[in-house]
């Protein structure tokens, strides 16, 4: 990976990792320091960890150092 000047982050998920327990995952990010994405709206409705569980497998997202949305995503 390199640096690109004038880098606009993604808007949309560029990359989402399965995981077997979206949970754990999630307390592991956290506990690194890392800030899932809490979205507050009816289409990603999230809770206050930021998984979302309605509408699919459980899945929380959350930026990399760029900027851009990734995600886990429950197998």
């Amino acid at each position: 990976m390199y640096g690109k000047p004038h880098h606009v982050p993604a808007s949309f998920t560029v990359l989402n990792f399965p995981v077997a327990d979206v949970e754990a995952a999630v307390d592991d990010l956290r506990s690194r320091g890392v800030e899932t994405k809490i979205y507050d709206d009816a289409d990603f409705p999230t809770d206050p960890r930021g998984i979302m569980r309605e509408g699919g497998p459980l899945i929380a997202w959350f930026r990399d150092p760029a900027g851009n949305v990734l995600a886990v995503l429950e197998e």
